[in-house]
């Protein structure tokens, strides 16, 4: 199926946003209140330092739960173990804790990512997000958007807002976000990026979770995030968020959507500049390790 085939109406775009906050919402209440005082890490996945704790798979367990008994024809695929097959060309991509190390660790800042995509999000290029949210779990921050609806911010004990970001042409006074991947030969080629990019730029924020940096950029906190080696899951519900906001989000070819080789993100008005810069820097050091 392309990208562009069975995108909903307004009215259900509408309604599968509120799902996914709903859901988001539940498991990131889960996570925060049910959170062991001695947890510790369940499992590795592809190095010892990519971790899994006991509360990641019961958080999917939950989204799957929720998802299933609300959407039984959709298609649901989660990082953690467990998938659900679908009839009916949407497929629910989530992440019940993007951040595991800091949710680990006990910083505040890790996320409950649920977004849902049409086409085949394991098909570089052949999906879009149409709805999600990403809910910082140990702030109760909530960002949400549908296509063609905005992104919006909705905090604790506050008036929610609609997103829209202007920012600076100016490379040089960039405040850019990134990640890091999990396999060491891999990291040394982005710190090798990293070491060209840092000259360009304003600085570098580091916070430990792809979704919330995408959201931090469609609310302003920095000007733009790029990363490599991401998932389906973790960028999803981000990327919605950012594109919802204004910004402009790219892969590693111009014109390209974002892959697991690269995704960026910025500000309107730094994307062509930005965007160059790191798919330049990208083509020569990140390119994935086999």
């Amino acid at each position: 199926m392309s990208a562009d085939a069975s995108i909903p109406g307004a009215g259900e775009l509408r309604d599968l946003e509120d799902l996914a906050v709903r859901v988001s919402r539940e498991a990131a209440e889960l996570i925060t209140t049910q959170r062991p005082a001695d947890l510790g890490v369940a499992q590795t996945k592809s190095s010892r330092t990519d971790v899994v704790t006991v509360m990641d798979q019961r958080a999917q367990d939950l989204l799957l739960a929720r998802l299933s008994a609300a959407r039984p024809s959709d298609a649901i695929q989660g990082e953690e173990k467990g998938s659900v097959a679908g009839s009916s060309g949407l497929t629910w991509v989530v992440d019940p804790i993007d951040g595991t190390t800091n949710y680990l660790y006990g910083i505040a800042a890790y996320a409950v990512s649920v977004a849902v995509v049409v086409g085949d999000p394991s098909a570089p290029g052949q999906w879009r997000p149409v709805a999600g949210a990403v809910v910082n779990a140990a702030t109760g921050e909530t960002y949400r958007a549908h296509l063609g609806g905005g992104a919006h911010l909705e905090v604790p004990g506050h008036l929610g807002r609609r997103l829209s970001v202007l920012g600076d042409d100016d490379l040089g006074v960039a405040l850019v976000a990134t990640g890091f991947a999990y396999g060491a030969q891999m990291r040394a080629r982005q710190a090798d990026l990293l070491r060209d990019l840092l000259p360009q730029v304003r600085d570098i924020r580091r916070v430990g979770s792809a979704a919330l940096d995408l959201c931090r950029l469609a609310g302003g906190e920095v000007d733009a995030y790029y990363e490599s080696q991401l998932n389906a899951w973790d960028l999803a519900a981000g990327w919605l968020v950012a594109t919802e906001a204004g910004c402009v989000v790219g892969g590693p070819a111009p014109g390209s959507a974002p892959t697991g080789e690269l995704l960026w993100a910025a500000a309107p008005a730094l994307a062509e500049r930005f965007g160059g810069v790191i798919r330049d820097l990208a083509a020569r050091h990140t390119h994935p390790v086999s």
